[in-house]
């Protein structure tokens, strides 16, 4: 009977030596509104991201033989929501890494962030996030800082006419909307551009003639927005509405694939934006890898700017992921925090701007490029990639 037993956990083992084991996941938490207002960029957020990682798992094999797992939370553009997620991704979801979405939740996550030590790529570009103490928390390319600088920049080189140009700001009147105001104030005054009114409306608003109204009395040739798509759509109704016609401008966040849906007829090729990143026309690397994802995965049939976040979102994480393995052995928390503040212009196919992190600065890059937006959606690179303040900025078509 001894001999039987021992004959059997010899076989047991040999049998357990002989099955491969399922190298643990890559751990991502990704806190995200995909219910609340404002919620299709959320939601494209998300499918950009968790199709790139289904993409890694499916077609390289993971990241050294390991899978990146997703998990995704709904919180509804409520800070209180994103705090509850990202506490549970850092304690009992044990996760590698974050996303967090809006400026107010990257905000309000980001003590629990720095207590649990977990590297975070937050969605908005607001720049306060990563003013000190700016550790674990980071932009995947310039912030809001780089919109104003780059859009009033823009408008100073195509100014026609005498006087200075007079710019109106209309924006959320939120931590997102307001991540416009200091930076366009100081840029201004510094390069003799004359911001005329600042207007503020809540999320919610349907009717903005009251603000376009006051920003036309002010004289205010060029309206530079910060607000997501449909609040855009609701200020070029109002425009046409008092017969107002300035020269629209906005971050990068202006469009996603419902804006094109909805401005049939008030698109009319009168607004630019800033956007920090690839186009269908570059025929890129980056673009390519999204063109297959666009194939495969069939989330989107054309280019899209929330969509293409989330997928800028995914490569830069998945790239700490190797660059852990590779520098540090191991990923880990800490190992993909050191492998993140490692990178030195590390190149994603013309995708998004070389990215470059250092323990003092994680906005990612400062590039910019405006681009105009059509109607049909396509998008037309109206400067070249630039660095506001360098001098190096070439107007096309004008």
């Amino acid at each position: 009977m001894k001999k039987v037993t021992q004959g059997l956990i010899m076989l047991l083992l040999l049998l357990c030596l002989s099955v491969p084991s399922q190298a643990k996941a890559i751990k991502v938490g990704a806190a995200i509104n995909l219910t609340g207002p404002a919620s299709t960029w959320g939601q494209f957020h998300a499918k950009g991201q968790q199709d790139y990682f289904k993409y890694v798992n499916e077609v390289k094999g993971g990241v050294d033989g390991r899978e990146i797992e997703m998990k995704l939370v709904d919180t509804a553009y409520k800070s209180a929501e994103a705090i509850a997620a990202v506490r549970k991704f850092a304690v009992s979801d044990r996760v590698d890494m974050i996303a967090t979405w809006s400026a107010g939740a990257g905000l309000s996550a980001k003590p629990i962030i720095q207590r649990y030590k977990i590297a975070t790529i937050n969605y908005s570009t607001a720049w306060e996030i990563v003013q000190d103490p700016i550790g674990y928390m980071y932009l995947p390319f310039g912030s809001y800082q780089l919109d104003c600088y780059a859009v009033l920049e823009y408008i100073k080189a195509v100014h026609r006419g005498g006087g200075k140009p007079k710019v109106g700001l209309l924006t959320y009147n939120n931590a997102y909307g307001r991540s416009i105001h200091t930076p366009s104030k100081e840029y201004a005054e510094k390069h003799g551009i004359d911001i005329v009114s600042i207007e503020e409306f809540p999320a919610k608003t349907v009717d903005l003639t009251t603000e376009l109204l006051r920003l036309k009395k002010k004289g205010a040739e060029y309206v530079f927005m910060q607000m997501l798509p449909a609040a855009i759509i609701t200020a070029l109704k109002g425009a046409d509405r008092i017969g107002y016609e300035p020269a629209f401008f906005g971050t990068w966040t202006s469009t996603d694939p419902g804006f094109f849906d909805m401005g049939k007829g008030l698109i009319r090729d009168r607004l630019k934006m800033q956007f920090p990143g690839g186009l269908p026309s570059d025929n890129s690397e980056g673009m390519k890898v999204m063109e297959e994802l666009w194939k495969r995965y069939k989330t989107v049939d054309s280019f899209d700017a929330s969509y293409w976040e989330g997928v800028v979102v995914g490569m830069i994480m998945e790239r700490a992921f190797i660059r852990a393995k590779e520098k540090y052995g191991k990923i880990t928390r800490e190992n993909i925090n050191k492998a993140m503040e490692s990178f030195d212009n590390e190149d994603f196919g013309g995708l998004v701007p070389a990215i470059s992190y250092s323990k003092t600065n994680h906005e990612g890059s400062f590039t910019a490029r405006i681009v105009q937006v059509h109607e049909d959606g396509q998008y037309t690179p109206k400067t070249n990639f630039f660095v506001p303040g360098e001098g190096n900025i070439k107007i096309i078509g004008e």
